[in-house]
Parts: structure tokens; sequence; C-alpha cells
């Protein structure tokens, strides 16, 4: 909302981070299902954290699962087709990702339905815009493949392409360095403006923080967090469940 578009160097990193996180979830048999901007975090520095795990499920290798769910406009083909699907499907919806942050659109516009939005996904000809440098364009050729089994689909096979040459996929070192034109966008005027979408304070009246201000140190933060002692509470008993519902 803030910029428009990501340059390409800023979508390597992103790349990079969100495939690390991916290859590590799928290492252990965890399929993700709503990969999608919504649910990328930043941090104080700007770099990535993959978040909301509602619709994930444990698959082992080799399984399949026929469930639809995720979120329209990220889903691939075979998700939206009632399955059989499996782990490709995360490294679909992150070309989607990455597409939309280096164009600032999304390839196909969302669609009322599911079976809409399947025939146009199976219709689309997903070609790369002149704009795109020769390696990303073969990244997100890759990763936009409608056939599961022919897509790049694992992160060995993701760090190899010529998109990445150069670039480390060691997360330690991806995030030493701060990602500044997220600390710049942080700063910028028409933040608190944007950041509203047009919700107001009213909105918000029953919480005990202030959403809207995007607090950043934990004196910010609810009073019922603030002064809660999580240790004390371990140590009594109580489950994290409990503590944070």
């Amino acid at each position: 909302m803030m910029i428009g578009q990501f340059g390409e160097d800023a979508v390597r990193v992103f790349a990079a981070e969100l495939g690390c996180a991916l290859g590590f979830l799928h290492d252990f048999g965890i399929i993700h299902r709503d990969v999608k901007m919504e649910n990328v975090l930043l941090t104080d520095q700007g770099h990535l954290r993959l978040a909301d795990f509602g619709l994930s499920r444990r698959l082992e290798r080799g399984s399949r699962t026929f469930t639809i769910c995720g979120t329209i406009q990220y889903m691939a083909p075979e998700v939206l087709g009632g399955g059989p699907y499996n782990h490709a499907v995360d490294w679909w919806s992150l070309g989607i990702m990455l597409f939309a942050l280096t164009t600032g659109e999304f390839p196909v516009p969302p669609e009322r339905d599911h079976c809409s939005m399947l025939r146009r996904v199976r219709s689309f000809p997903y070609d790369m815009p002149r704009t795109f440098s020769p390696p990303l364009a073969l990244l997100l050729t890759e990763l936009l493949c409608k056939t599961p089994t022919r897509r790049l689909r694992t992160l060995e096979r993701f760090k190899r392409q010529t998109f990445f040459r150069g670039t480390s996929f060691d997360s330690h070192l991806l995030q030493k360095t701060p990602m500044e034109l997220i600390l710049e966008l942080k700063e910028h005027p028409d933040r608190p403006a944007k950041a509203q979408r047009g919700l107001t304070p009213e909105t918000f009246k029953s919480f005990d923080c202030d959403f809207l201000g995007s607090p950043v140190s934990p004196t910010d933060l609810s009073p019922t967090l603030v002064n809660f002692d999580l240790s004390q509470a371990l140590a009594k008993g109580t489950s994290t469940n409990e503590v944070f519902v």
C-alpha cells in the first residue's frame, strides 16, 4: 500500500526467507495451505515471519489431501479442483505472492467461487511481464507451473535458481542486515493513515490497547500483558492456552 511494488533486490531477500520457512515446515511434514501476504509479519528490522497456522496440517511425504481451503487468489489449481494435492501447493502460493510483490497486482483477479477461479487459473497463460529479469521470470514460471509434479517444490531446487546467485540462505546471515526499505517506510509520513485503512478508534473500543497506534515496545501494549508474569504463571501450572486466549 505504501510503495506499490518492490524491486527485485528486496523480493530476492523476501523470497529467500519465505523459501527457508517453507523448506523447514515441509521437512517436518507440515503443509501451511494459506501462504499469503496477510500471513507474513515483519520484524522490527524488516525481515519476514510466516504466521497463522490455522489451516496447516501434518502431511507425510508421499501423502495427499483433498480439503479445499486457503485464500482463493493464492490457491493452486489442484486445491481449487478439490485435490488430491500435497506440499507443492505452498510453493504455488509463494509464486503468486512474489509476482504480486514485484508487480503490485495479482496475475489473476479473484472470482466469486472456486469453480470460476479454477477455470481462470487453468486458462491463464502466466506470461511474465517484460520488466522482469530473466532469472526472476524463470523462477516464477517454475513456481507457477500448473502441473504439480513439474512444479518447483523443494527448497534445494529453489536455492539453485539463477535468481538467487550469490544469495545466502543462512537465516542468521540474512537477518544481520536490516531491510532499509522497510525501515524507511515505517517512518513515512503517510504510514499512519495507510495503516488504518479507513478504521477508526471506535472499531476497537472494547480493547485495552491501541491497535491503530502500531505499538513498538512492551510499554505500548495492553496493560494486562505488560503486567503479566509468564514465568510465574507457568510455575503455577497455568497453560499457555489459558494465558493467551
